[in-house]
């Protein structure tokens, strides 16, 4: 004998229905956002990379003619050696931001202003530091060849010269965000419990034997996290280029990706070919992130 069973669905209370259309609301807003600034974009901008479009007229589809081009194209080639290249500026700032995390970890007078000073690049306009910096580097009147010739060594014309522009840009890129990642180590040293180091006192470890079985392993989230984001951020640099370099350096020795991307969308008007290489460098980004967080995710600890 089968029951019939009555399904009856529950009353909502006007209040309930209200909040839940106020809920709706807050939700729409930014996913409308993401679906008009992001998501159409995106698969507009995979669309024209098939396309020889200009922007202004109709694209012309030209099936995989901007990625056989792109891996014939010098100059993309080189755009994309020179951003690697610069990004050894990665882990030398992780060094130099660790040693000063140390350094002001400790219990001295002056630490709150030096933690300020390090911190003031971070909050500074991108394009008012790469203008102070390229005066900085000038040839005949700059402020790095003016320290030199103290020590009696006449400095060379670092943006003009194709040896030099790269490591120079290097320089900058590093003193820049070296306060972000030294606040950040600041804040993961300060976090570590107190007793693993008595512990490890009391076991007899020194220094050297504390910071490389203790500090380095409870710091590591913070290490993962700025390689990831250093890695993007340095792939996406572009805003020091054109002011500094705005042709590319000698020898198209400074051009990185990103800037050679915007000078064949907007001023050779490629939009087609800058939409594939724009592509390939996201693909680039995300295989890496991914291998990151895998070899991460083996890499993870905990206390008990």
């Amino acid at each position: 004998m089968s029951t019939e069973v009555l399904r009856t669905k529950p009353r909502r209370s006007r209040l309930h229905r209200r909040e839940h259309q106020v809920a709706l609301a807050f939700i729409a807003i930014p996913l409308i956002g993401f679906l008009l600034f992001t998501l159409y974009p995106l698969l507009y901008s995979v669309y024209a990379s098939f396309t020889s479009w200009n922007g202004l007229a109709a694209p012309t589809f030209n099936g995989i003619d901007n990625y056989i081009k792109m891996w014939n194209d010098p100059y993309f080639l080189k755009a994309m050696w020179n951003t690697l290249f610069m990004m050894i500026g990665i882990p030398i700032g992780l060094v130099l931001s660790m040693a000063l995390a140390l350094g002001l970890n400790r219990k001295m007078r002056g630490t709150t202003f030096f933690r300020t000073v390090y911190y003031i690049p971070v909050i500074s306009s991108i394009a008012a530091i790469a203008i102070l910096w390229q005066w900085a580097y000038n040839g005949d009147f700059g402020l790095v060849n003016q320290v030199l010739d103290l020590v009696g060594i006449q400095g060379p014309n670092w943006l003009a010269d194709k040896d030099t522009v790269k490591p120079a840009l290097i320089i900058m890129a590093t003193w820049k965000g070296l306060g972000y990642s030294m606040l950040l180590y600041l804040a993961a040293l300060q976090s570590v419990p107190r007793y693993l180091y008595e512990a490890a006192s009391l076991d007899g470890a020194g220094t050297w034997d504390q910071f490389r079985n203790i500090t380095l392993p409870m710091v590591r989230p913070v290490t993962f996290f700025l390689v990831v984001t250093s890695i993007i951020g340095g792939s996406q640099i572009f805003i020091e280029i054109n002011i500094m370099t705005p042709l590319g350096g000698p020898e198209f020795s400074s051009a990185s990706i990103v800037w050679y991307i915007w000078r064949q969308a907007f001023n050779n008007l490629h939009m087609g070919y800058a939409s594939a290489m724009s592509i390939v460098l996201g693909l680039i980004i995300f295989v890496i992130t991914v291998i990151q967080f895998r070899l991460n995710r083996r890499n993870q600890f905990s206390i008990d």
